[in-house]
């Protein structure tokens, strides 16, 4: 498969620029679709940073990829240089910045002690602005330094009268709001472990996470906005907080102004009626911070536990160095607290940036939500999703046209491969200095794995590179790195924020199974990856879920670029299941907008670009018609799941409930599961 693939127009017609790269001749690089300015990436942190390594090494590096080879290369160098040149408040001496232990089972700055919280409190000038909350009905609160060191100190007061000591775990079911930040802040604080979901969880789906954790405290929402409409749950946070029987405690936060009506309740404003200055219980580098969950779609949700350490150096890296994020910058990331971007998003903090929460349906009232949010604050650096930035494409959007959006310089998109057409869309109808900066990472590390920097190009379709310090490879089937071939995405060294464990995984089994099963020593992450001969990374979907015709591995990634832009396709879902007869089926799902119907005319015209701009390897044994498609609460598309069923296994067994946005988008493909008849 070529790493190099055409792009679209909106319409669906190959983009010209692309169209000119692949008739240029095999190999031949796209052109980039966007070029740092020499002027603005000499003023970035990345530039401050690359000086301050020459002067402590001696060594220069020209460009990025130099110095990411060095970070690769020297990793003990690489990562007390971070510590250093971000100023990372600790007490002690390392013994070592990371021992020669094998992955899984490396340990970082052994001896040194220190504390996330602090480093999130430690900027801002007490009047400047520190979050803004903003709510779907347009509610806004800007809340500034003073206060939030405030709020999270009386918070952690309270706590610590609940007798929440360090190592315990308090838990959060809640909505993106100020008060979720000062839950978080105030429990790290103390040393004490955190982590949360957002309330469209029934309270089933929440304890099935939480309860693993046997929480002492629970932070709960009277209820949050989505679509226009009010959702009261101050009925379910009671049925979670019952189904929790270590809980000690409870908290309701006034999200929409609604009384507590529980005896055993203590309303937000009680938990934060006594002022106090936040203190902070420096821990080891490696004390966990929080827990976060797997999707859960095959079986028990997973709780993956990161440390303190381990996030403040690599969100430091990412936020500080790859986004050039600090002091001035306003910082707003489209997520619920179900996903680890609200983890990456209020990581904001230790640059010193403003975060801008927004709570509410990204499509309400209309498909413009996020960029008029993106001009009203002036954000610096603005982070979507594909499917946004498709569907603002479909709707006919010119945000740079019709809002001011002047300060935006970075717009991210993770989650999903973002197709090379959006790249050209983004410089087109955004803005032509806007950087499109498409990341991939994961829960797994709570970070990413490539991405962009001030100074890389950017290519359409493509990541810039691999992230400094991340030791990126694709393996073939023989374990052996390739270039301009598809892949296993793997890391060949270790990363500090690398989970410490899995919890309730006492002898390490399951970690070692999930990511250093298939090359020992080696993390696999499961996803197909190509790294090209100019440098930048390709990732073409999850190799779990690979199409595989006549012996190719296709990624699903790429059959997807060609035809969700394409007129009238809201959507699709590829499947290539391997069936018990030992035939291959590879069906072609879409969910069409409102008023379209499959006709032959339009599977013919998907048919054609399939072949056309993807490959005929790519082309599907049959295209149908489907009324949703399901995903995992985060918004990836549950393509295992599907091939499962169509395989013949239970509903059951393939994903829980509360991982699935719609169930019954799931239950629809029983009628293709084997004995079943099969139609259009």
């Amino acid at each position: 498969m070529s790493p190099h693939r055409p792009t679209q127009t909106a319409t669906g017609a190959p983009h010209p620029e692309e169209t000119a790269a692949r008739d240029a001749g095999p190999g031949h690089a796209p052109a980039p679709v966007w070029l740092p300015d020499p002027a603005e990436a000499a003023a970035s942190r990345l530039a401050r940073f690359t000086e301050f390594v020459a002067a402590r090494t001696g060594t220069t590096h020209a460009d990025y990829t130099s110095l990411w080879q060095w970070s690769v290369d020297d990793l003990p160098g690489f990562w007390s240089a971070v510590a250093d040149f971000f100023a990372l408040a600790t007490t002690g001496e390392p013994e070592y910045v990371l021992d020669d232990t094998p992955m899984p089972g490396t340990r970082w700055f052994t001896g040194t002690r220190l504390n996330y919280a602090e480093h999130a409190l430690r900027h801002g000038e007490d009047e400047a602005t520190a979050l803004v909350q903003v709510s779907e009905d347009g509610t806004t609160v800007h809340v500034t330094w003073a206060e939030l060191r405030s709020q999270v100190g009386a918070l952690a007061a309270w706590l610590r009268g609940q007798g929440v000591v360090a190592g315990d775990r308090v838990v959060g079911y809640l909505p993106n709001t100020a008060h979720t930040v000062v839950a978080f802040l105030a429990t790290a604080s103390l040393g004490a472990v955190w982590s949360a979901c957002g309330q469209d969880y029934g309270p089933e789906g929440a304890a099935a996470r939480f309860a693993q954790l046997e929480p002492v405290v629970l932070v709960a929402a009277d209820g949050y906005r989505w679509s226009g409409r009010v959702h009261d749950r101050r009925e379910q946070s009671a049925a979670l907080r019952d189904a929790l029987p270590s809980v000690r405690a409870t908290v309701q936060l006034p999200h929409l102004g609604l009384p507590v009506t529980d005896a055993t309740t203590t309303p937000w404003a009680e938990a934060l009626a006594t002022p106090a200055a936040p203190e902070f219980a420096r821990v080891p580098f490696d004390a966990p911070l929080w827990v976060l969950f797997s999707s859960g779609t095959t079986g028990t949700p997973k709780g993956i536990v990161h440390g303190h350490g381990g996030v403040l150096l690599d969100h430091h890296k990412l936020l500080g160095l790859h986004l050039d994020l600090g002091p001035g910058d306003r910082f707003l990331w489209y997520t619920t607290p179900n996903w680890m971007m609200w983890n990456m998003v209020v990581s904001g903090l230790l640059t010193g940036a403003t975060l801008v929460l927004y709570d509410g349906s990204p499509s309400h009232p209309g498909p413009d939500r996020l960029w008029q949010l993106a001009a009203d604050h002036r954000v610096s650096v603005l982070g979507v999703s594909p499917g946004y930035l498709q569907g603002s494409a479909k709707a006919g959007l010119e945000p740079g046209r019709d809002l001011d959006l002047s300060a935006l310089r970075v717009l991210g998109s993770t989650g999903a491969p973002l197709p090379a057409q959006a790249y050209h869309w983004v410089r087109d109808h955004v803005g032509p200095r806007v950087q499109t900066a498409s990341t991939s990472g994961g829960t797994d590390i709570v970070s990413g794995f490539a991405g962009s920097a001030p100074n890389t190009p950017v290519w359409p379709g493509e990541m810039s590179a691999p992230m400094l310090g991340v030791a990126l490879a694709a393996y073939d089937a023989d374990g052996k790195p390739v270039v301009d071939e598809v892949g296993e995405l793997v890391v060949t060294r270790p990363l500090p924020s690398m989970p410490l464990y899995f919890w309730n995984d006492p002898d390490g089994r399951r970690y070692r199974e999930a990511y250093f099963g298939a090359y020992p020593g080696i993390w696999r992450h499961g996803d197909w990856m190509t790294r090209t001969a100019h440098g930048s990374v390709i990732v073409s979907g999850r190799s779990d879920s690979t199409l595989n015709r006549h012996g190719v591995r296709l990624g699903s990634a790429d059959l997807y670029a060609v035809v969700d832009p394409l007129p009238g396709i809201r959507e699709s879902l590829v499947i290539g299941a391997e069936l018990p007869d030992g035939g291959y089926w590879m069906p072609l799902f879409l969910v069409l907008e409102p008023g379209q119907e499959l006709t032959d005319q339009l599977r013919t015209r998907v048919l054609t670009a399939i072949r056309t701009h993807a490959s005929p390897r790519h082309v599907p044994d049959t295209v149908i018609q489907v009324p949703a498609v399901p995903h995992t609460r985060t918004g990836k598309k549950l393509e295992v799941p599907v091939k499962r069923l169509l395989q013949g296994a239970r509903l059951e067994e393939v994903a829980g409930r509360e991982a699935v946005d719609d169930m019954g988008a799931l239950e629809w493909f029983l009628r293709y599961a084997p004995g079943a008849e099969r139609g259009q």
